[in-house]
């Protein structure tokens, strides 16, 4: 159930930032501390051994990178969402973090409260986006690729439905379970999506989305 207390991995290679996102979660009881990973490779470990719900990573760290981390776990395709915590608003980390496959980007610098929300967001299967890194990608996109228009685009309306909440940051899980359909189909139905509509990943999926009105 979504509101169940969810269990956090946090993966970073600073004592310090670890320390103040312990504390951090400590502060909201919808989330459980259940481990710290001091750099990627024991991250990847822990991962397999805890599953937690959520896995808060660095991007830059030593040894193994948190791109590769990323690419480990999903991989993997275990039961958990990654979100990703840095100091990096490069365009090219976010768009590959999030074609990775990553559930969320966040950003060091925003405020303890904004970063509190966006794991609970996260808790809740949704995309969780800072608002500066959702502006770096929404531009980026619209120089990098041409979405076809809507009116080039035949969606059923079953893909129109899961369009719709992919727009509003839902997860696959999520989705079939607002659906009462298996999650297996959500994926199949996704994968024709982005073939539908020339695009890499579900989030360029919900950027085009929201352009286009599709609301939940």
């Amino acid at each position: 159930m979504l509101d169940e207390v969810q269990t956090i991995l946090v993966v970073d290679d600073h004592p310090l930032m670890r320390k103040g996102i312990v504390q951090l979660i400590a502060m909201e009881p919808s989330l459980r501390l259940i481990g710290e990973a001091r750099d990627g490779q024991q991250g990847v470990e822990l991962a397999h051994r805890l599953q937690p719900d959520l896995i808060l990573l660095d991007l830059n760290m030593h040894g193994l990178s948190g791109m590769e981390v990323l690419k480990a776990i999903k991989a993997a395709d275990l039961d958990t969402r990654v979100i990703i915590l840095t100091v990096s608003d490069s365009e090219e980390d976010v768009v590959t973090a999030l074609r990775l496959g990553a559930d969320g980007y966040l950003l060091k610098d925003m405020e303890p409260e904004e970063v509190l929300h966006s794991l609970k967001v996260a808790a809740q299967g949704r995309t969780a986006l800072g608002e500066r890194v959702t502006a770096i990608l929404a531009d980026a996109l619209r120089r990098e690729s041409q979405p076809k228009p809507l009116n080039e685009v035949k969606l059923t309306e079953r893909e129109r439905e899961i369009l719709a909440l992919i727009a509003v940051g839902d997860s696959n899980k999520l989705i079939a379970r607002k659906l009462k359909i298996t999650e297996g189909t959500v994926k199949v139905h996704v994968k024709h999506l982005l073939r539908k509509l020339d695009l890499a990943s579900r989030v360029e999926a919900a950027v085009w989305a929201v352009r286009h009105g599709f609301r939940a």
